[in-house]
């Protein structure tokens, strides 16, 4: 029987310790609607040894959160799984580099349209300063390359002192005014093809479009600006990839930017698939018959 591991959070990390079991076992019960077998697994217990993995026939890293709170060790944990050759997927060095959002910085190198991000070692008040300079916007968003779920991350305004600042690398931002009265809307793909949109808006007053935040969620049906370019980013990642999370949004001249390429553990919002997770479930078939 077909076995299937899913890497879930760190136990000792009790941040999403009421949120990921439902998506558990929402997950589940898809993967196990094919046959499967499903075994959910802390991805901090393989990052020393990658070897209590090696019997699974697929390794789903999709409720691995929290992996930026100890990067350190989850690049340890994806080297790991690399020299073992294990069938994780998306494959660990995907995993790795996605896990910096300097990839970004990459994708625009390719063409992909983000917003006008300056990189920082250690971001500071000169450097913030620069940024509104040098943008002309009135408000920025400031964050670590290494974050997930708004995690340390600051709205700043004209005249805001710079306090509580990302420790290390920092990237700063616009802030897209577009998020307050559009959102953001997040493209699914399984297996290269689309399956479903989600459009997530923050409570009023917040820009936070998590759910964890009170994020309001609804299925979306993007249009072709939108969709041509979530194709544009898939087609600029080198590796073969399983799902996908491309997370959009408008800029102040109303072009759609990537804000995110979510390829590690995106929640994939099964709960406003209308296909109910069918073609998640194909695309983990078609990569087990492989």
């Amino acid at each position: 029987m077909t076995q299937i591991a899913v890497l879930t959070p760190d136990p000792d990390d009790h941040t999403y310790v009421g949120r990921w079991p439902s998506v558990l076992d929402r997950l589940k019960a898809t993967l196990e609607g094919t046959g499967a077998t499903v075994v959910a697994t802390p991805w901090t217990d393989h990052v020393e040894e990658a070897s209590g993995l090696a019997a699974h026939d697929l390794i789903l890293p999709v409720i691995a959160w929290g992996y930026h709170r100890d990067h350190g060790r989850w690049l340890k944990a994806c080297a790991a799984w690399t020299e073992a050759g294990l069938p994780v997927a998306n494959p660990a060095e995907v995993l790795r580099w996605n896990s910096d959002k300097t990839y970004l910085a990459r994708l625009a190198d390719k063409g992909v349209p983000i917003p006008p991000t300056r990189w920082s070692e250690r971001v500071d008040q000169d450097q913030v300063e620069a940024a509104f300079a040098e943008t002309g916007v009135s408000t920025l968003i400031v964050k670590p390359t290494v974050s997930a779920g708004a995690f340390r991350t600051l709205r700043l305004s004209r005249g805001d002192v710079l306090s509580d600042a990302p420790e290390g690398p920092a990237m700063i931002q616009p802030y897209l005014k577009s998020i307050e009265t559009e959102g953001e809307t997040s493209l699914l793909f399984f297996g290269g093809r689309f399956s479903h949109a989600v459009n997530k808006r923050p409570v009023p007053g917040d820009f936070r479009i998590q759910i964890q935040f009170g994020g309001l969620y609804t299925t979306v049906t993007p249009d072709a600006h939108a969709m041509a370019l979530a194709e544009q980013v898939l087609a600029a990642v080198d590796e073969p990839l399983l799902y996908a999370r491309i997370d959009l949004a408008r800029d102040d001249a109303g072009a759609w930017v990537l804000m995110e390429a979510e390829l590690i553990e995106p929640d994939f919002y099964l709960d406003h698939d209308p296909a109910n997770g069918a073609g998640f479930a194909r695309a983990v078939q078609d990569r087990l018959a492989v």
